[in-house]
């Protein structure tokens, strides 16, 4: 969390940037302009939730309990399984441990938030932000019990891991974290070269 706030800043380091900078002792670094990304995150996040959860309802409502229904032939089933664990089934013990890494995750997203302006890390961190709410959801509440539910997993590709539209928001949201990352675009919009 220190090292995602010392690329962001926080408002009391904007501060004391501001107030060098009227002493005329330093130029402060430029800052973007323009209203926060806060709401676009938002937006993102809401609707990767909303459309992961309506997915499970629906899922667990007609799907569960039968057989899987092929897609693309062999290529893409839907295939409702429950998974305790983490991808690929791994880790079915620790799904406690699990729910805390989805929890610090929301935490660190609000924070970094306070200091957004690129709308591309608002997208993605919305992404991110969506799918962990989501399957941290079914971590709460579904069976067998609190912190200890077993996420909703039913897209069935074949030769890999079953999974979920929670799972495919962390990704896409990973995927362009990184890329963004090495165009050295910062969540505050400064661009930089190294």
């Amino acid at each position: 969390m220190a090292e995602a706030e010392r690329i962001i800043g926080t408002p009391d380091s904007a501060g004391a940037e501001e107030s060098a900078a009227s002493d005329g002792t330093a130029a402060p670094e430029e800052r973007p302009r323009g209203r926060r990304r806060i709401f676009a995150l938002l937006v993102v996040a809401v609707l990767a939730y909303l459309l992961d959860l309506g997915s499970k309802m629906l899922v667990v409502a007609k799907l569960e309990g039968r057989d899987a229904i092929p897609l693309i032939g062999d290529l893409l089933r839907l295939d409702a399984i429950r998974n305790p664990g983490a991808a690929f089934g791994m880790g079915e013990a620790f799904t406690i441990v699990f729910t805390g890494i989805a929890a610090v995750v929301i935490i660190v997203i609000f924070r970094l938030a306070r200091k957004l302006y690129s709308l591309p890390w608002a997208i993605a961190l919305g992404l991110l932000l969506g799918g962990a709410l989501g399957n941290l959801t079914d971590r709460i509440f579904r069976s067998p019990g609190v912190f200890e539910g077993a996420v909703v997993d039913f897209i069935a590709p074949a030769h890999f891991a079953v999974f979920n539209l929670a799972d495919s928001a962390i990704v896409c949201g990973g995927i362009l974290i990184v890329f963004l990352s090495f165009r050295g675009i910062d969540p505050d919009g400064t661009v930089h070269k190294d």
